[in-house]
């Protein structure tokens, strides 16, 4: 069965909880397995470790992981999702301690169960149980899991103001050192943004951006799409090369994004009496990517190709079209039955010497 783009992205998101809960398992468990050295063999409260533990407990951190990052992904980020950051990270945390003691009196008896050989429903399995509950060992693991379950809230909250895809990239210092590649832009610009603005007022109009971009995003995951920048009213979609020409993503991509606010178009026309339309240009050509900034990092995009998509999303509004791409990409584009490029010929980019043959693009 072949994965979607949007759920290979979901997955991407909720491996590294689980990474965070084994590591941090694993430390926990040698601390410990050191600690034992000054404590009997015989403590009614601790289970020796032998590979069998130790493979039982790595496979319940993986689990417990996994299941942190598809509840943070699913369920609980939303419900807190209009909360003040520390207040968000106290309840995720509150919730979350909640749900590690009900896993603690599930995989406790279990491990204490392999461990003597006994039944889970044996007597003395649920005795040593209750004597945890009460010692020094208990807390060790509370300990634990406090600072596992920190550690995921924490990625969790950068991965979500940074993108997921930036914040690996930081990670693995992909772009350290800048690197030329060759990627697909689209400069996107809500339509007669300064009159909705003015209709609206600040406030409302900032309500209005924020459904709208989160109107977006599933379009732009499905179609392999990146989020470089928010720019007020306007974002910019970026492409790796393959992936933006590939079933035509980067101009499916548009033209789902107009599907999708149109099904929405009776939330807007109720909440904000007006329903968003917008603008796009496409083009790809080199770049030059890494990170930059003094006080703050980011993953900075350089090259022509942004100033070109940038005029040629300006120049919709002269020619009254939805989406203009250059001749450049729209040779390299695969199977073109369903959708209909119309040329406005060779035109002089404002800034740049030289012509381009610009291309009018709808849908069949």
């Amino acid at each position: 069965m072949k994965l979607t783009p949007k759920t290979r992205r979901n997955i991407a998101r909720i491996v590294p909880f689980a990474v965070i809960w084994l590591v941090t398992g694993w430390i926990f468990i040698l601390v410990e397995t050191a600690a034992m050295g000054t404590v009997s063999p015989d403590s009614p409260t601790i289970i020796n470790l032998t590979w069998t533990i130790f493979l039982f407990a790595s496979i319940s951190v993986i689990i417990v992981g996994l299941l942190f990052g598809f509840m943070e992904l699913v369920f609980v980020e939303k419900l807190f999702r209009e909360r003040r950051f520390l207040s968000k990270i106290f309840s995720k945390f509150a919730l979350y301690f909640l749900m590690m003691l009900v896993i603690i009196t599930i995989t406790y008896p279990i491990a204490a169960s392999f461990e003597s050989g006994l039944s889970i429903l044996d007597k003395q399995v649920w005795e040593k149980f209750y004597r945890y509950l009460g010692s020094v060992t208990f807390l060790s693991t509370l300990l634990q899991m406090a600072c596992s379950m920190f550690l995921c809230i924490i990625y969790a909250a950068i991965s979500e103001h940074l993108g997921h895809s930036v914040l690996l990239n930081f990670f693995t210092g992909k772009y350290h050192s800048p690197k030329e590649e060759k990627r697909l832009f689209m400069f996107l610009d809500m339509s007669s943004s300064t009159a909705i603005a003015e209709k609206l007022g600040h406030t409302r109009y900032f309500e209005l951006l924020r459904a709208y971009y989160a109107d977006l995003s599933d379009a732009i995951i499905n179609h392999q799409g990146e989020v470089y920048q928010y720019v007020g009213d306007e974002v910019v979609i970026s492409w790796k090369y393959k992936d933006g020409l590939k079933d035509n993503n980067c101009i499916r991509c548009f033209f789902a994004m107009k599907r999708g606010l149109q099904q929405r178009a009776s939330y807007y026309h109720e909440k904000f009496d007006v329903i968003p339309e917008f603008k796009a240009g496409v083009h790809l050509g080199d770049v030059t990517t890494g990170e930059i900034g003094a006080l703050k990092k980011e993953i900075f995009f350089t090259g022509d190709v942004l100033n070109v998509t940038a005029r040629l999303q300006s120049l919709c509004k002269e020619y009254q079209a939805e989406l203009l791409t250059s001749g450049e990409l729209a040779q390299q584009l695969h199977t073109l039955e369903y959708f209909k490029f119309q040329s406005l010929g060779n035109i002089n980019l404002k800034g740049r010497s030289g012509t381009m043959e610009i291309f009018v693009v709808e849908e069949n």
